[in-house]
């Protein structure tokens, strides 16, 4: 009599693997629920672990339940807006869409994804629990600063993908997008330390020229020298210190720039720039230990915009022009015209000429030592340059310390390209020897 009947289909699942997948979701649930539930809000805890688990159960049945599912959450944000608003309250949109987010993130969870989802509901609960810093951040920000990062975008996001890849020119000596990196990368380290130094420069003199140092070393420098002659020389121990930390935060950053567009160039000035980085630092060691017990007030450096368009054409023209005669000159002269153009372009922007030495050395023209050594050449010149702006206070000194300083991080610099000349016999044995064990 039974034997027509036919049973339904049914589905075996893996037991653990789907309490697996619906624990994730509901923990995450639970943690943007808390967040909201310290708030006030009406969607608390145990709303925001429903939802998460009923876009999981969406997800573990397949397309069309992940989709009634968020369908089904978009639907409890209606009667949540409806309650608050009856009640004089406006709508809660935030709200509203982090549920929408919990449940897309729950589907995820049931799908079998992991890492994905995690991130996704704590970067969504970062954003709620930070709604009063983001805030005064965006309501701190001047119309210029908005108008620059903008700008910023607007030439990794828009212009990059444009230009065209590889080497353009009758003697393929022009590499569009290679310059227009070296312009996003400058502009990044500057903005970035811009902004540290607007949320912290103002707290001690050190470290609102750390900050500035990162974003140009000499206008840093020309600011303390003022100082020092508006006061009289009563700003000069001070100075001294701030010029040490300044040179530091452009040897770090021009070091930055060598490990991000080539390491390779990077090992070979490792060396240099991190002994005349200690050195610089060491200087200001010494100075605090022995300072006077009278504390002086900290400085505010007036820096520029972090970022706009003639910036950004002062860069990347500089960058093509040190590229260009940079390679023109090494296939004239050799590396002695290779160091010459570094050397000037070094009075100019230590940055470019640094950067410009990378691609040299990432295309092939130049060797990673000779572009490291070029990358020292070039900061040094920017540090004895930056010590013109100090013999204009008339204080002797001041001068005379800068001057013994400047001289020991450049000995700090030569003993670095000296160390890797002694080493690198013993590491290309040392390499060779793996290789062959291997």
């Amino acid at each position: 009599m039974w034997t027509n009947v036919t049973e339904l289909p049914t589905a075996q699942w893996p037991y653990s693997e789907i309490l697996l997948r619906l624990a994730l979701a509901l923990s995450l649930g639970l943690l943007l629920g808390l967040e909201r539930e310290r708030r006030g809000k009406e969607a608390g805890l145990r709303t925001f672990g429903f939802i998460a688990l009923l876009g999981a159960l969406g997800g573990c049945l397949g397309e069309h339940f992940a989709m009634l599912s968020l369908v089904m959450a978009a639907g409890l944000a209606v009667p949540l807006n409806v309650h608050t608003m009856r009640n004089g309250h406006g709508p809660e949109l935030t709200t509203s869409a982090a549920m929408l987010v919990t449940c897309l993130a729950g589907v995820l969870c049931g799908l079998g994804h992991t890492v994905t989802p995690a991130a996704v509901m704590v970067s969504t609960t970062a954003l709620l629990a930070w709604k009063e810093r983001l805030s005064g951040i965006s309501m701190g920000l001047t119309e210029g600063e908005v108008r620059s990062a903008l700008l910023l975008a607007i030439l990794a996001i828009v212009i990059y993908p444009a230009l065209p890849p590889g080497a353009v020119g009758p003697w393929g000596l022009i590499e569009p997008r290679a310059a227009w990196v070296t312009v996003i990368l400058i502009a990044s380290i500057g903005f970035v330390n811009y902004i540290l130094w607007k949320l912290y420069g103002s707290r001690g003199s050190e470290l609102s020229a750390f900050f500035g140092g990162l974003v140009n070393s000499n206008f840093t420098v020309i600011e303390m020298a003022n100082r020092v002659r508006s006061s009289e020389g009563r700003f000069a121990e001070t100075a001294y210190r701030a010029v040490l930390v300044a040179t530091a935060a452009m040897l770090i950053r021009n070091g930055t720039l060598l490990l991000v567009l080539s390491p390779l160039v990077f090992v070979n000035a490792a060396g240099a720039f991190g002994l005349m980085v200690l050195a610089a630092l060491g200087f200001v060691v010494i100075s605090l230990v022995h300072r006077r017990s009278v504390r002086s007030e900290p400085t505010d450096i007036k820096l520029e915009l972090p970022f706009s368009l003639p910036v950004a054409l002062r860069y990347g023209l500089l960058f093509l022009a040190l590229h260009v005669v940079g390679r023109l000159m090494q296939r004239q002269f050799g590396d002695a015209g290779f160091y010459l153009v570094t050397v000037v372009g070094g009075l100019l922007s230590s940055a470019s000429a640094v950067a410009a030495a990378a691609s040299m050395a990432t295309q092939g023209a130049i060797s990673p030592e000779i572009a490291g050594n070029g990358a020292w050449l070039a900061s040094l010149t920017s540090l004895a340059f930056s010590l013109s702006f100090v013999m204009r206070t008339h204080h002797r000194a001041l001068i005379t310390k800068l001057m013994l300083a400047t001289a020991c991080i450049a000995v700090a610099g030569g003993a670095g390209i000296v160390l890797r000349w002694l080493v690198e016999p013993w590491v290309s044995h040392w390499v060779a020897a793996l290789g062959r064990q291997g």
